[in-house]
C-alpha cells in the first residue's frame, strides 16, 4: 500500500533523525556477523542492527536492537536501540511488539525528547490494525485513544497534525460500524435499538460522512416507533445541514407520507 510505504519512510526518517549514529559506529558495523546471541561491543552490535534494517530484514534488525539493550542496558545506545527496535517491529508488521517496545521506552524515559515519536509509533501501530466495520472495533478504539493522546500532549507538533487527520478517518470508521449495526436492527424490525445506534452517530460522530444517512434513519425509526415529533426534529436538522442530499429528499417524502403537516415548505 502506497500510504503505508510513505508512512514507513517518514517514521524511519524521524527515528534516524532523532537517533543520530556516529560515523565510526557505521564504519565498524560491516565486519561483524549477524549473531544476536554472541556478546559484542555495543558499537558493532548497533551497526549490525542498523545494517539489517537498511537491508529490509526488519525482524532480524528488531532482534539485534533488542540485543543491544539486553547486552548493554546502561549504554546510551540502549535508549536509541529501544526506539529503533519499536520501529523495526512496526516495519515487520509485528504491531504488538512495536507497541510494547515503544511503551517500554516511555516507561523508562518519559520525559525524553523522542517521547512524541514513541507515542506516535504506538498510535500508528494501532491504526494499521484497524479492520473492516463488520469486525470488532476494539483496536479502532485503541487507535482513537492513542491518536487523541498525541494531540493532547503535543498539540503543536507534526505528529499531532497527522494524528488529527487520522482521527477523522478513525471516527468515520467507528460511525460506519454503528451504521452497520443500526441497519441490521432496522431489517429485524428492532426500531428502538436501531435509533439508539443512529442517535449515537449524530451525537458523537456528527462531522463524519455518515451523519446525513443517520439522520434519515432516525426519521424512519421515530416514525416507525410512533414518535412523529422526534422524526420532524431529525428531518429539520437534515434540511438545515444537508438540504441538497438524497437523504433529505427521502426524509421529506417520508414525512409527507406520514405527517405532511409537520414538513417545512
Amino acid at each position: 500500500m502506497l500510504e503505508r510505504s510513505r508512512l514507513k519512510t517518514v517514521l524511519l526518517a524521524a527515528a534516524t533523525g532523532a537517533l543520530v549514529l556516529t560515523a565510526g559506529c557505521a564504519g565498524r558495523g560491516g565486519k561483524n556477523k549477524d549473531t544476536a546471541y554472541v556478546a559484542r561491543d555495543v558499537d558493532s552490535l548497533y551497526a549490525a542492527a542498523k545494517k539489517r534494517l537498511d537491508e529490509g530484514r526488519t525482524k532480524q534488525a528488531a532482534a539485534l536492537f533488542d540485543e543491544v539493550e539486553r547486552q548493554h542496558p546502561y549504554s546510551p545506545w540502549a535508549r536509541r536501540a529501544q526506539l529503533m527496535s519499536a520501529f523495526s517491529y512496526y516495519a515487520a508488521r509485528d504491531y504488538n511488539k512495536a507497541i510494547q517496545s515503544a511503551q517500554r521506552f516511555l516507561s523508562i524515559h518519559p520525559g525524553n525528547k523522542d517521547a512524541p515519536y514513541a507515542y506516535y509509533l504506538i498510535a500508528i501501530s494501532y491504526y494499521e490494525q484497524i479492520s473492516d466495520v463488520t469486525r470488532d472495533q476494539k483496536t479502532t478504539e485503541q487507535a482513537k485513544a492513542a491518536l487523541t493522546d498525541i494531540v493532547r500532549r503535543y498539540p503543536t507538533t507534526s505528529y499531532a497534525a497527522d494524528a488529527k487527520l487520522k482521527l477523522d478517518l478513525v471516527n468515520d470508521h467507528l460511525a460506519g460500524k454503528e451504521m452497520t449495526i443500526g441497519r441490521s436492527y432496522e431489517r429485524s424490525g428492532k426500531w428502538l435499538a436501531a435509533t439508539l445506534r443512529f442517535r449515537n452517530v449524530v451525537d458523537n460522530f456528527q462531522t463524519t460522512s455518515h451523519t446525513p444517512e443517520a439522520l434519515f434513519r432516525l426519521v424512519e425509526g421515530y416514525l416507525s416507533l410512533g414518535i412523529p415529533e422526534e422524526a420532524q426534529k431529525a428531518a429539520a436538522v437534515l434540511e438545515a445541514n444537508y438540504p441538497g442530499s438524497k437523504w433529505y429528499a427521502r426524509a421529506y417524502k417520508l414525512m409527507q407520507k406520514h405527517a405532511p403537516e409537520n414538513v417545512a415548505a
